[in-house]
Parts: C-alpha cells; sequence; structure tokens
C-alpha cells in the first residue's frame, strides 16, 4: 500500500514539474517574441526629425 501511494506522490510531482516546464518554455519563447517584435517596431521609424507638428 505504502509503494501505491509513494508512487502516486512520484507522479504528482512529476507531472508538476512538467506542466512548470512547459510554463516556462512558453513564457521564454513568449517573450522573445514580444522583444522580436519591438525591434521590428523600432526599424519602422524614422531617425531624422519628426513630421509631427504640435500646435
Amino acid at each position: 500500500m505504502k509503494t501505491k501511494f509513494a508512487a502516486s506522490v512520484l507522479s504528482a510531482l512529476l507531472y508538476a514539474q512538467g506542466l512548470l516546464g512547459f510554463a516556462a518554455l512558453a513564457t521564454v519563447l513568449l517573450k522573445e517574441r514580444a522583444h522580436a517584435g519591438e525591434f521590428v517596431m523600432g526599424n519602422d521609424m524614422p531617425s531624422g526629425p519628426s513630421l509631427l507638428v504640435v500646435r
């Protein structure tokens, strides 16, 4: 009986570790995707004076 309990606890811990690993991987990938979008938007902006005139 103790072996079944130990096996179920170990299984739950491994499952939780897998979920945390998946969440960490998704976080890293989404963060890099957001940074890539910032660089693309930054390159589209002109480097000269602004064309907007404030009245």
